[in-house]
């Protein structure tokens, strides 16, 4: 039996092909050739045109307390402690059903949908008013959160937006910074506007980049970092191991041609 070293080196080759049609099949958002693809590179929203409206499938909390909220101010000052049924705060949270409404205690099925954090704030407290002497009342959506993207390519981190202000730099900063593979000079966000996602094209690798660092970030963006591309070290181990069968496969034949 003799080797056909010519077939084996064909078959490296075409295992090689059939392997680095696989490489970096884990990057996202890739543009495709002959497409024109539009950032919003030169008009860049650094502050959001109107607050937060709450949509379906948020979480909220809120805090109830009687007399416009003495008691809040009567405790933190140490004059008194909260007695029951003055202040109503149980931290539970209440979803918003696809249908937009929430259901609250007392009160029962309210609209949720539509509103601002403020003008939410103020509808609850006219029907929790039938109820209660000048509630003040307090809202707030727990599960606001932006994905960020930080460069590795499908390693991603959701970030809960404890700050209504938070900015593009402080979301970055949570996810743990841009990673080793990520350009800087390319970062998207990706941000629902008007049903359709709208791609804002940053560039944070010179100082140029400090007049967007203090973009504010909305909830349910997406902030991608996109990753320099690994061929070499993909193809490498992608063929590594296809060598080393082949080259076992010639040596049991060579051993067995060998014993003849």
């Amino acid at each position: 039996m003799t080797i056909n070293y010519r077939l084996l080196v064909f078959c490296v080759v075409v295992a090689a092909f059939i392997q680095s049609c696989g490489v970096n099949s884990n990057l996202m958002f890739k543009e495709v050739k002959g497409e024109e693809v539009t950032y919003n590179s030169d008009s860049i929203p650094m502050a959001p045109s109107e607050d937060y409206r709450i949509s379906p499938d948020d979480k909220i909390t809120f805090t109830l307390s009687t007399n416009d909220g003495k008691q809040i101010i009567e405790r933190m000052s140490g004059i008194t402690e909260v007695r029951s049924g003055q202040t109503a705060n149980t931290g539970i949270e209440y979803i918003v059903r696809r249908n937009g409404i929430v259901e609250l205690p007392v009160i029962g099925k309210v609209r949720a949908q539509g509103h601002t954090i403020e003008s939410f704030e103020d509808t609850l407290t006219l029907l929790y008013a039938a109820e209660y002497k000048r509630p003040f009342v307090q809202v707030n959506v727990t599960n606001q959160r932006v994905i960020v993207f930080p460069g590795n390519g499908s390693d991603a981190t959701v970030v809960p937006l404890t700050n209504s202000n938070t900015t593009l730099m402080e979301a970055l900063a949570q996810a743990g910074g841009i990673t080793d593979r990520g350009k800087a000079n390319t970062i998207k966000v990706m941000r629902r506007v008007n049903g359709k996602r709208e791609v804002y094209g940053i560039d944070l690798s010179t100082m140029e980049g400090l007049k967007h660092v203090d973009m504010i970030v909305q909830a349910n963006d997406y902030i991608y970092v996109e990753p320099t591309p690994e061929l070499a070290k993909e193809v490498a181990s992608d063929i590594v191991p296809i060598i080393s069968l082949l080259s076992s496969a010639i040596f049991i034949v060579s051993a067995v041609n060998l014993l003849k």
